[in-house]
């Protein structure tokens, strides 16, 4: 046995996880109408990869997850998992056990594992294929499909057969050749479209090449030209260089001397001589300040002196005759008071203000007498002789500020001749030092043009890299002597005619030539590359359509074959049910298919379309069935009754098993329509196919029940779940024995 089991999670009714395990060569599944046997086999097709949600009998993917009921909480996931026995490698894997999954989201989207890591629908299918397991055709029989074989066509009865022979995964196989013959006629489109593409270029460079052939004595000789052009121009760069440095140096130091010279003249004229030129100066106007404001203090001490002498001769007043004696006494007295009163106080504030109070009294006094009396004849004596003593003072003074003033200027007057020397002096080295920095810039203007003319020699390297490549560097290890003014006209002659030859060389238009010949290389191997790909392509090409021819012969071959297999024992099982007649598969021939044209519009558009077509290709070859039921002259499928069809049904589905032995098939109510002889006919037809494939038999029938080696009973409680219950009726046969 190959199914071990089967698990259901969330899947329609089973909103509890649910293992069934198959441990008989034949499990039946039975229970009420409604509670939920049939969507055990739907699991089935579920869980190998069927997409149709029709077959599974709903609209969405949505649809296939438990829904809830009051009791239990909906899903949001569907999953059904299958369990395979692998020991005998039935499966291309190498695992003793094989377990495909699948769940369903409620967003509809699908996930396949294998053994626990996700795969493609396309790995489950052709592993499966493999094996001669599929979820559609004639493995998985579903309630009222029993005579789907029947109601079929033609070309979909063929495609069941040769499911059922274990062509699938030689079709897939073709079906892949046939991809990848597509995919290669079309790189080899594509591969010649490219080589057309390419001629062109590949023809024009080649051309160019010829070119740049022809020129290579050209680039040869203008390298030559060029080398000893550069060697003889690089001699005299460096040389001239070299040579107007050396008397860059020269003058710098000239011009080095002669500014510490300028240097210490300008210290000389304008460090000390204008320092004491100034103090002098400044000294000459105090001095003269001095000698100005003296003059003035005499003049004015001469006229007080004369205005004096004049007063004291007519002045013959006394001291007597000024001071009043009751004055006198009476200011006398009051002072004297005044000091009693002091000494008595033992306030020290209180005498402060007595004290105070005598000298106001003192000076009220004295301002009294002087401002009243008159200046007495010895007074203004007195006078006259201080003036007369200010007034020599002055004059000496005055004598020798004049004599002082006229010193300084005569000391200005030897420091400004000794500036003007040393201002010639500096004019001089001035005059020297310009005379040196017009030479000095004469050497860097002529190591400037030496520096341009370094420019344009590099950049000469350069454009002869560009033109003759590396060989340019040979200029290098020539040795030539320096040049005079004559070689400088040889070496212009020589320039122009390099320029002349340049000029050549371009207009040959070879003017990358090893990019245009790397170019050309390349294009050329890319063509001979496409070449071999081409070639490669079309023996790939060949090959698949050796591939695709094999396949089909073999398809053919077994086709033929197991069609033949397939009709005896369709006759066996036919005569078994039915007691005789005879029912048979045969080949139709194909008919030319006719494809309605857009333009063509049925004559009555009120009446039935009637499609018209234009002849393109042929019908695919497919089966129709020939029936002959016994005491009846019967042929066509279309007058049998429903039981006829049943038992037809059953015995084309047996005889297809019975030649190419699935693993396990899944019967769901197939045998609802059959009486109680048939379907005692129909247990011993399960038993006769159970020595060969697993069977799980989903039913209502007591025969075929009996025939079972264990049971499983689905129940549906008020939740609305699926519940499963499992009877082993061998061990119960013993227990009863």
């Amino acid at each position: 046995m190959y199914l071990k089991s089967i698990e259901l999670t969330g899947f329609k009714s089973f909103g509890k996880k649910t293992d069934i395990a198959f441990a008989s060569r034949i499990s039946s599944i039975v229970g009420p109408n409604g509670s939920g046997k049939s969507n055990v086999a739907e699991a089935f097709r579920f869980v190998l990869g069927e997409q149709s949600m029709k077959s599974l009998r709903s609209r969405r993917g949505e649809d296939l997850i438990w829904g809830g009921s009051p009791t239990l909480p909906r899903s949001n996931r569907a999953g059904v998992k299958v369990v395979f026995d692998n020991s005998t490698r039935l499966l291309d894997l190498d695992f003793k056990e094989v377990v495909v999954e699948r769940v369903v989201y409620r967003d509809g989207e699908n996930e396949y594992l294998l053994n626990g890591t996700k795969v493609r629908l396309k790995d489950v299918i052709r592993l499966l294929a493999g094996a001669n397991i599929g979820g559609s055709g004639y493995q998985i029989i579903s309630q009222g499909e029993a005579d789907r074989i029947l109601n079929a066509s033609p070309r979909e009865r063929r495609e069941m057969v040769e499911d059922a022979l274990g062509l699938k995964l030689y079709q897939h196989k073709k079906a892949e050749s046939e991809r990848k013959l597509e995919e290669t006629a079309h790189n080899i489109e594509k591969t010649k479209s490219l080589r057309r593409e390419i001629a062109p270029h590949l023809n024009f460079l080649r051309s160019q090449v010829q070119k740049i052939e022809k020129a290579r004595e050209m680039k040869e000789m203008l390298a030559a030209k060029l080398s000893e052009y550069l060697a003889r121009e690089h001699a005299w760069i460096t040389s001239e260089d070299a040579r107007l440095l050396a008397q860059a140096r020269a003058e710098e130091a000239e011009l080095k001397k002669l500014g510490m010279l300028v240097t210490e003249a300008r210290g000389k004229r304008g460090g000390k001589s204008n320092a004491a030129l100034q103090e002098l100066q400044k000294k000459i106007v105090e001095r003269e300040r001095k000698l100005s404001d003296s003059r003035r203090e005499s003049e004015k001490l001469s006229r007080e002196l004369g205005r004096a002498e004049a007063k004291a001769e007519a002045n013959t007043v006394m001291v007597e005759q000024i001071v009043a004696v009751p004055h006198v006494r009476q200011f006398a007295r009051e002072v004297s008071e005044g000091i009693s009163e002091a000494l008595r106080n033992d306030d020290l504030s209180s005498v402060r203000v007595l004290l105070l109070h005598i000298r106001e009294r003192i000076h009220s006094f004295v301002d009294g007498l002087s401002g009243a009396a008159p200046d007495t004849k010895e007074e203004s004596q007195q006078r006259v002789e201080t003036i007369a003593g200010s007034l020599g003072r002055v004059q000496k003074e005055e004598t020798a500020l004049a004599q002082e003033l006229e010193a300084l200027r005569a000391k200005i007057t030897q420091v400004r001749d000794a500036g003007f020397a040393a201002e010639r002096d500096l004019v001089e080295l001035e005059s020297s030092v310009r005379e040196a920095q017009g030479k000095l810039a004469g050497v860097q203007s002529a190591r400037a043009n030496v520096a341009t003319l370094r420019q344009a020699f590099e950049e000469e390297v350069r454009e002869g890299i560009a033109l003759v490549g590396a060989a340019i560097h040979d200029w290098q290890k020539a040795q030539t002597e320096g040049m005079s003014g004559d070689d400088r006209q040889a070496q212009e002659k020589r320039r122009r005619e390099i320029e002349r030859l340049k000029i050549k060389i371009e207009e040959s238009g070879i003017g990358n030539g090893d990019a245009v010949v790397r170019e050309f290389n390349q294009t050329k191997e890319r063509d001979e590359f496409l070449g071999r790909e081409l070639g490669d392509l079309e023996r790939s090409a060949a090959s698949l359509k050796d591939i695709i021819i094999e396949l089909e012969k073999t398809i053919d071959a077994r086709f033929t074959e197991g069609l033949k297999l397939i009709n005896v024992a369709l006759h066996d099982f036919f005569m078994k049910l039915f007691g005789g007649g005879a029912a048979k598969l045969e080949v139709e021939n194909p008919k030319p298919h006719r494809k309605r044209a857009d333009h063509e519009l049925p004559d009555d558009e009120d009446s039935d379309e009637e499609e018209l077509f234009d002849e393109k290709e042929e019908l695919y070859a497919g089966l129709s069935i020939s029936v002959h039921l016994p005491r009846k002259k019967v042929r066509g499928l279309e007058v049998l009754s429903g039981g006829e069809r049943a038992l037809t049904s059953i015995a084309l589905i047996f005889s297809m098993s019975q030649v190419n032995p699935p693993p396990f098939l899944v019967l769901d109510e197939t045998d609802a329509a059959l009486d109680e002889a048939n379907s005692k006919r129909y247990a011993d037809m399960i038993k006769e196919l159970g020595s060969k494939s697993q069977l799980i038999v989903i039913t209502h029938n007591r025969a075929t029940m009996a025939a079972a080696g264990e049971l499983y009973g689905v129940t549906m409680g008020s939740d609305g779940v699926s519940q499963l219950l499992s009877v082993k009726l061998e061990e119960a046969e013993k227990v009863a024995k």
